[in-house]
């Protein structure tokens, strides 16, 4: 049995990467393949979120109702404009997160249909959030 020479193969000796004296370096782990199905179902539902954010955003102008009882109250006007903004602005925000993850965890090829289903509470407690700040403008009794 011969041995393999110590520095590598001979000036202009052809020797096949696979050669056992030689042995090759490690493969690279191989990509998860591609979920179609994870895919377009996070798209469907990042369409549906964009959706229900629009709803949720459009019930937020309804807010600036909060101030009609305001002639006979002194109420602060600016707590109900931060309420109604953050009920109109926060959904969208919440919305740009979600499509980010989704994209960033599909790219990286793991499941991200769960990613929007999570967002659509964030969504609907953005109004709820909002509600909260325009109710705390207007004082009770």
């Amino acid at each position: 049995m011969t041995q393999p020479p110590p520095y590598g193969p001979p000036a202009g000796s052809p020797v096949a990467p696979h050669h056992p004296a030689y042995p090759a370096y490690p493969t690279p782990p191989a990509k998860p393949p591609v979920r179609v199905w994870d895919v377009v179902l996070t798209s469907v539902l990042l369409v549906l979120l964009g959706v229900l954010a629009a709803i949720v955003s459009f019930f937020g102008f309804f807010l600036a109702m909060a101030s009609d009882p305001c002639g006979v109250r002194d109420c602060s006007t600016e707590l109900i404009g931060l309420g109604m903004l953050t009920a109109v602005g926060l959904p969208w925000v919440v919305l740009l997160v979600a499509v980010v993850v989704a994209i960033v965890m599909m790219v990286k090829r793991h499941i991200a249909f769960w990613i929007p289903l999570v967002a659509v509470p964030l969504v609907i407690g953005s109004w709820f959030v909002g509600a909260f700040i325009a109710s705390a403008g207007v004082p009770t009794g």
